[in-house]
Parts: C-alpha cells; sequence; structure tokens
C-alpha cells in the first residue's frame, strides 16, 4: 500500500508519551501512530473478528463438545 506523509503539531507532552509507548512496544512512533489510527477506525477490530470467525469455525466440533448443551444446563443452575 502507498504511503503518504502527515505532519501534525502535538503538545510536547504528548509527544513524548508516543515515543515512551512506541519504545515499549518495540516499535516506531510512525508504526504506533498508524496503528492507533487503525484500532480507533475498526481496521483491526475487523481484522480481528475475521480472524476470530476462522478460529471457530476450525475448531466448532471441539467447542461444541466441551460448552454444548449439557454446559448450558449447569451454568443456568449457576444464576
Amino acid at each position: 500500500m502507498a504511503k503518504t506523509q502527515l505532519n501534525v503539531r502535538v503538545e510536547e507532552g504528548t509527544a513524548r508519551a508516543a515515543r515512551e509507548q512506541a519504545l515499549a512496544r518495540g516499535m516506531s512512533v510512525n508504526r504506533y501512530i498508524e496503528e492507533l489510527v487503525k484500532q480507533d477506525t475498526g481496521e483491526a477490530g475487523h481484522t480481528f473478528v475475521e480472524a476470530a470467525a476462522d478460529f471457530m469455525k476450525q475448531y466448532e466440533n471441539v467447542f461444541a463438545e466441551e460448552f454444548g448443551a449439557n454446559r448450558e444446563g449447569k451454568r443456568e443452575g449457576r444464576h
């Protein structure tokens, strides 16, 4: 995907926090900001949901055996 440059002005404290958080995550400030925007706009969320749906489909039988109708009755009894 093509990249474009975006210049922003933020308070020094905000810039310092961005640098610290990026460093703590082992990524550049650019990547950190990009990830925050993706999370905020839902891109990461959509990717996660798709991956989770694939996972659930792959292990559908395992979950049905472990958490099937018999487990539902036990859960209802706890309420």
